[in-house]
């Protein structure tokens, strides 16, 4: 198992959020939510807010991270709760999708990888969704100035409008741009996509 400065990082920000009980969903999860049912994958689900929402109201969710306090916190809410929710500690790095969902989240997950590996995991993703199935996808793009998060030469900015381009020939169900104040005078700048695969 790779520990990669970024996944440090946020398995630190996962345990004081852990210890204080902040369990909010950000915006981009909030937008996404409603996109979501059925068998669903949520990748680099952090402290799975997401992925426990999801399965409240009803969806199958495999939630997978490489945070041992996040997956931990996944599995003791699945357990308390009865949810149908699986919580699966991998490196992200190198994981391989498998099956077919009905949707896949990836919420501020590929841009931690180099451009390879993003772009990679972008195309996994897509191939793993069901003709009709949605994908919902937010990535940091060209713009951000807060890097302290990322392991050096190990990210990925997307462009602008690198994900609707990517998404070409599937049904684009939302798509936002948002710039958000950072630490030490800087941003962070996103870009949000929901998109539906064709067929049935």
């Amino acid at each position: 198992m790779t520990r990669n400065h970024s996944v440090a990082f946020f398995d630190t920000q996962f345990q004081k959020q852990v210890g204080t009980g902040d369990f909010a969903l950000n915006p981009f999860e909030l937008a996404v939510l409603p996109h979501l049912s059925g068998r669903v994958l949520d990748l680099g689900c952090g402290l799975g807010n997401l992925s426990i929402a999801a399965a409240r109201r009803g969806a199958d969710v495999v939630a997978i991270d490489a945070s041992p306090t996040a997956i931990a916190h996944v599995g003791r809410v699945a357990a308390a709760e009865n949810l149908a929710l699986k919580g699966i500690r991998a490196d992200l790095a190198e994981y391989r999708l498998d099956g077919q969902f009905d949707a896949i989240a990836a919420i501020g997950l590929l841009m931690f990888f180099d451009q390879a590996r993003a772009l990679q995991l972008l195309d996994d993703i897509q191939q793993h969704v069901r003709p009709g199935g949605r994908a919902a996808i937010n990535v940091l793009i060209e713009g951000t100035s807060f890097l302290g998060m990322f392991q050096p030469d190990h990210y990925y900015l997307f462009g602008r409008d690198e994900l609707e381009r990517r998404f070409a020939g599937w049904t684009v169900l939302e798509l936002t741009h948002q710039t958000f104040p950072a630490p030490g005078d800087t941003e962070k700048a996103f870009a949000t996509i929901v998109a539906q695969k064709p067929g049935q």
